[in-house]
């Protein structure tokens, strides 16, 4: 089938997040702090378990009761996104209390992601064809500059971000929201997503829907060009 329109997610579909290791390492040198690389590595084993960088691992450990609810709606606004990562950084003990805005500062910024090595293509070859491209993504930060930074932005037509329109994905209504400033009919358009769960919501509005692993950089060179075919 020829799609008039594709719809991506961001984390883990087009870009991946740094590690945890990088992600501390990052925030400490901005704040002028530093860590033996003992420390370092345990209290990054730490925070990757705790689920504390966005776009990385999710806990493996229960949400605590406290933070239940804002972890459940954590991607509706920008402030529930902030407390609810913030929260459970705060798990965890870093040399000073301000590290933990420090991290969650250092994830929003563009060197914190990299693209997909098949990212540029797929996007550029859509473009080409001009098939239009939106981003649909639960978030609580603006990733718009992100894109800019890696050269992508001017393959993108739109982005539908929940924290911008106070919806999750799976909830239909944030897909038919993409869909809607595409100018594409949900059945005539693709979703490429890694979640199942989140981005197969798609499916309920009449997209069809394929998905790529959520793997690092380097383990998956060719996944969006596998989805998207040879002629995308």
């Amino acid at each position: 089938m020829t799609f008039k329109g594709v719809l991506f997610d961001f984390s883990g579909t087009l870009f991946r997040i740094e590690s945890a290791a990088s992600w501390l390492r990052a925030a400490l040198a901005e704040a002028g702090h530093e860590l033996s690389e003992e420390e370092l590595a345990r209290t990054a084993r730490e925070l990757e378990s705790a689920g504390a960088l966005p776009g990385g691992s999710r806990p493996t450990a229960p949400v605590p009761a406290h933070l239940d609810a804002v972890w459940a709606a954590r991607d509706r606004s920008a402030a529930e996104h902030r407390a609810a990562f913030t929260g459970l950084s705060r798990l965890v003990s870093l040399p000073r209390p301000d590290l933990h805005d420090a991290l969650y500062e250092r994830h929003m910024a563009p060197a914190a992601w990299t693209p997909y090595a098949d990212a540029a293509e797929a996007l550029g070859t859509l473009h080409e064809r001009g098939v239009p491209v939106g981003v649909v993504s639960n978030i609580g930060w603006d990733l718009r500059p992100v894109f800019r930074a890696h050269g992508l932005d001017p393959y993108v037509r739109a982005y539908a971000l929940s924290y911008e329109h106070g919806i999750q994905k799976p909830d239909p209504r944030l897909f038919a929201v993409a869909c809607s400033a595409l100018g594409v009919a949900p059945e005539d358009t693709l979703m490429v997503g890694d979640d199942r769960r989140a981005d197969g919501g798609a499916a309920a509005l009449g997209c069809a829907v394929r998905f790529v692993d959520h793997l690092p950089v380097a383990d998956r060179p060719d996944g969006l060009r596998a989805v998207l075919g040879p002629a995308h």
